[in-house]
């Protein structure tokens, strides 16, 4: 069952724990929403789920009861212990006190291992998640290149209009490209502050992503390649592939159909691709 604020406040108390500014910990308090945010993952018993971030548990048992399997990743080890405490007789789920991020753009071992066993029964795998502001961009990205299926998450509104940004717009740039290529993305809703605590500065959003990859083996290549000439974002493409050490620039461009005089901003996902090709052949 979902918790309430008062549920919740009286679940950290009885640990001695508190909100974690640093750790992103918003608690979802509306009930109706974990709800919503469960039934995005358009669960079954043929799915195996990864929650990161499960805080108290409230989206958990929601997971539980719809999905074959679940990973909650929780970093703080408070939580963490309460609910492994909690579901020591459940076989089916697995708590995992860790940082679900190795690195910035690395998976946690632990969490690769558990998706390659849950694809080798034969299960979808899944992220249904109230995701922590701070590692939502990377992680997503991360989960996409492993091979999860579907990813339901709630995060910070202006991350998800960057997901789905596109080009010439404000937000749009190498996250934006990369979950593009990897994933179909939707929003689905907003979320106002009020539906979590501590209230965050900001409106959220629920975002579900269904795999789509267009990357292959060249996912982590390809997302150098952009990260490196979005880094002198300001300067023209042809100056700022120079700039990222990419050979032959010039025919690099005359072979994808592309302008010099473009800003990295101006490129569009499908012309990223192209270009990406375009340069390795020179």
């Amino acid at each position: 069952m979902p918790q309430t604020k008062n549920e919740i406040r009286d679940l950290l108390g009885g640990i001695q724990a508190s909100p974690q500014h640093r750790l992103g910990q918003n608690f979802m308090i509306d009930g109706n929403l974990v709800r919503v945010v469960a039934a995005a993952g358009e669960l079954s018993q043929n799915d195996a789920v990864i929650e990161v971030g499960p805080g108290t548990g409230t989206l958990t048992g929601e997971l539980l009861a719809a999905a074959r399997r679940v990973l909650a990743v929780e970093i703080d080890r408070k939580l963490a212990e309460m609910l492994i405490a909690r579901y020591a007789d459940d076989a089916r789920i697995e708590i995992l006190n860790a940082d679900a991020l190795a690195g910035k753009h690395q998976l946690n071992s632990r969490v690769i291992q558990w998706i390659d066993h849950a694809r080798r029964e034969g299960l979808a795998v899944k992220l249904v998640s109230n995701l922590p502001y701070a590692i939502a961009s990377p992680l997503v990205v991360e989960l996409l290149i492993a091979g999860v299926d579907l990813l339901a998450f709630t995060v910070q509104k202006e991350v998800a209009q960057r997901l789905r940004s596109a080009a010439d717009g404000e937000l749009y740039g190498p996250l934006s490209i990369m979950v593009q290529l990897l994933a179909d993305v939707e929003q689905l809703r907003t979320m106002p502050p009020q539906a979590f605590w501590p209230m965050p500065k900001v409106d959220s959003a629920l975002v579900r992503m269904r795999r789509r990859d267009r990357l292959g083996i060249e996912a982590e290549r390809f997302s150098r390649f952009v990260h490196g000439v979005f880094s002198s974002r300001r300067k023209t493409l042809k100056k700022a592939m120079e700039l990222a050490s990419v050979m032959d620039v010039e025919s690099a461009l005359t072979a994808a159909g592309l302008d010099g005089q473009l800003r990295p901003q101006n490129v569009t996902v499908e012309q990223w691709w192209g270009l990406f090709f375009a340069a390795q052949r020179q």
